[in-house]
């Protein structure tokens, strides 16, 4: 996705067994990294979901590097009732560079819904020594307060809001968010889409147009395509390569188990720029534009 805010982002499958994930964002202010590898366990009518990842952002004038580290998250009813997503614990980000951390507290989901979104903590400095409260709920705002050793509000100061969830689209009948609607949008599309970017996947099309029973079948075809052409790779005895994300060589330690680190290799920036300046046309019928991602050719006519 280009340009949403001035943010560019990236993110590709990098492994598919177990499931790997990667991503890369950056505008003129930072850089952001991403490794993601869930670890989840099963509790009857419940999952709990362990984010074993590695999320680094780099500021790019002050050098500073942060690492961020997520609460689990736990999806309920999957079985029956009503499903809804909860998450407890800690989220933390550590200032690599200076000591510095947040530490905010997700608070679980007790009867009734008491508790439910509330997340409170605190800015510790690199001695380890609380300087900023933080509080709010992570569904509808935060706001921020300076404090002392103790971590009661300094007399003087006042708690101000530092962040507010954004109105959602009126009538919406899929239920997304504005950023939700822009990943689809042709709008936040570079003026030329590959034939591997995944608003030409025919079964999202379907889905979007209300067509459920197609974006099913749709859905079904591309996974069995995705299976052909594993059975090619296997056939030529050639192992899965990510096009735009590498292995790191890096293996970093989570609370929840090691992660093999990916980083972007920056061939994407290479790929989009020629294909940007050839003479071919741009692609901006979605419906009559054929999704091809596949690595071993166009499986489909094999």
């Amino acid at each position: 996705m280009v340009n949403h805010g001035g943010i560019t982002f990236l993110a590709e499958q990098v492994c598919h067994h177990p499931p790997i994930g990667a991503a890369h964002a950056e505008n003129e202010h930072f850089t952001y990294d991403l490794t993601s590898k869930l670890k989840t366990k099963l509790l009857g009518n419940s999952v709990d979901i362990y984010p074993v990842g590695r999320t680094r952002v780099t500021l790019k004038k002050a050098g500073v590097v942060l690492d961020l580290v997520p609460p689990p998250t736990k999806a309920n009813n999957l079985i029956f009732g009503r499903t809804w997503v909860d998450s407890a614990g800690d989220m933390i980000m550590t200032n690599m560079t200076t000591g510095e951390k947040v530490i905010l507290n997700f608070q679980p989901c007790g009867w009734f819904g008491a508790g439910r979104y509330e997340v409170d903590g605190y800015v510790y400095d690199a001695a380890e020594e609380p300087k900023i409260l933080i509080t709010g709920k992570w569904n509808k705002s935060m706001s921020y307060q300076p404090c002392d050793i103790e971590g009661e509000p300094l007399p003087g100061t006042e708690l101000k809001e530092v962040w507010k969830v954004a109105d959602a689209p009126e009538n919406d009948k899929f239920q997304y968010t504005h950023f939700a609607h822009k990943i689809n949008s042709l709008d936040t599309a570079p003026k030329k889409l590959l034939a591997s970017d995944s608003r030409l996947r025919p079964d999202r099309y379907a889905l979007e147009k209300g067509d459920l029973s197609k974006a099913g079948s749709e859905k079904s075809s591309l996974e069995e395509k995705q299976r052909a052409e594993k059975r090619n790779r296997d056939a030529k005895g050639q192992k899965f390569t990510p096009r735009w994300f590498e292995f790191s060589e890096e293996i970093a330690t989570t609370p929840w188990g090691e992660l093999e680190v990916y980083r972007f290799n920056g061939k994407y920036n290479e790929h989009r720029e020629a294909a940007d300046s050839s003479d071919e046309p741009s692609i901006v019928d979605i419906e009559s534009t054929e999704f091809n991602p596949w690595q071993y050719g166009n499986v489909a006519t094999e």
